[in-house]
């Protein structure tokens, strides 16, 4: 079975490092382009995290993946299976800079790798629905490429929850309705809201991303949490919606084996197309023109 990892990060940084190491591998192109090939990962994609450049029009710059180097579009210098988010940190917006914020973004949304853009609500003290964003959404519609917000728990004490919650972007889906919206890290541990923002809007996914960290048994991991695990499997079965659900690791924090195996024990074996290799297709549609050749049948 082919598989996307439909949110990873591709970033150096120290931090990512010291996870790396607890989950087993290390934080470099050559560990993870091995994990890859040893599982059939056939496509990545990157939540970029590294500032591209200085500004061009005054705007905040995008951010993007740069494990291999620091990134360069024309020509890309990342591996060819790693496709990105172009990344925003929303905390530089203002009501002068937001359009020129989407002027700095259009070049990188253009380039074939770029298949969406990342927003990093929680970490960010700016909502999801706060018009300094709408210019960004905008050029989400026009290049016909998904959001991605950054939902539920943050990572260090830094971050504010309430900007992270799935609810926040029921309102950005409805003004934005033929925008793709993606919530990220399936709103955990706020599942129930993350799922009904799902249900209610037609342009809204969710990816089961983060859930884990380190390296484990899969199988023992199930079992040792399964209460966990029951509980996201109620929702996803009760909205039944699993052609909206798609595969993320979030790697480096986790084993890219522990979390496949860990993964299709919450997801029925029936959806396992869809939910590892189809729907990311469906939302990030310019993957397919980055598809090996014999991937595209």
């Amino acid at each position: 079975m082919k598989i996307i990892d439909a949110h990873m990060h591709f970033f150096r940084y120290a931090g990512f490092d010291q996870v790396a190491r607890a989950a087993g591998h290390e934080n470099t192109v050559e560990n993870y382009l091995q994990a890859c090939r040893e599982n059939n990962v056939v496509l990545s994609v990157a939540m970029g995290n590294a500032p591209l450049g200085p500004s061009r029009f005054g705007g905040v710059v995008p951010r993007v993946p740069d494990l291999a180097g620091p990134c360069t579009l024309e020509p890309y210098n990342q591996p060819a299976e790693i496709a990105f988010c172009a990344g925003l940190e929303s905390n530089g917006l203002t009501e002068e800079n937001c359009e020129k914020t989407a002027r700095e973004f259009e070049p990188v949304v253009r380039n074939p790798h770029c298949v969406g853009i990342k927003i990093y609500t929680g970490y960010n003290q700016v909502y999801a629905y706060d018009p300094r964003h709408f210019p960004l959404y905008e050029l989400a519609e026009a290049y016909q490429v998904p959001v991605v917000f950054h939902t539920g728990d943050t990572a260090g004490g830094h971050g504010l929850l309430k900007y992270a919650h799935p609810l926040t972007i029921d309102e950005v889906a409805s003004q934005f309705p033929r925008v793709k919206f993606v919530i990220a890290h399936c709103g955990n541990p706020w599942i129930l809201d993350a799922m009904e923002v799902v249900a209610k809007n037609p342009n809204v996914y969710v990816d089961l991303s983060g859930l884990l960290e380190g390296k484990f048994d899969g199988a023992l991991f199930y079992e040792r949490h399964r209460d966990y695990f029951r509980y996201i499997r109620m929702w996803l079965d009760y909205v039944n919606r699993y052609d909206k659900v798609l595969y993320g690791t979030d790697w480096p924090l986790i084993n890219i084996q522990s979390y496949i195996d860990n993964m299709k024990l919450v997801v029925p074996e029936a959806h396992h197309e869809e939910f590892f290799y189809r729907n990311a297709l469906r939302v990030y549609t310019k993957l397919l023109g980055l598809l090996p050749k014999e991937g595209n049948a």
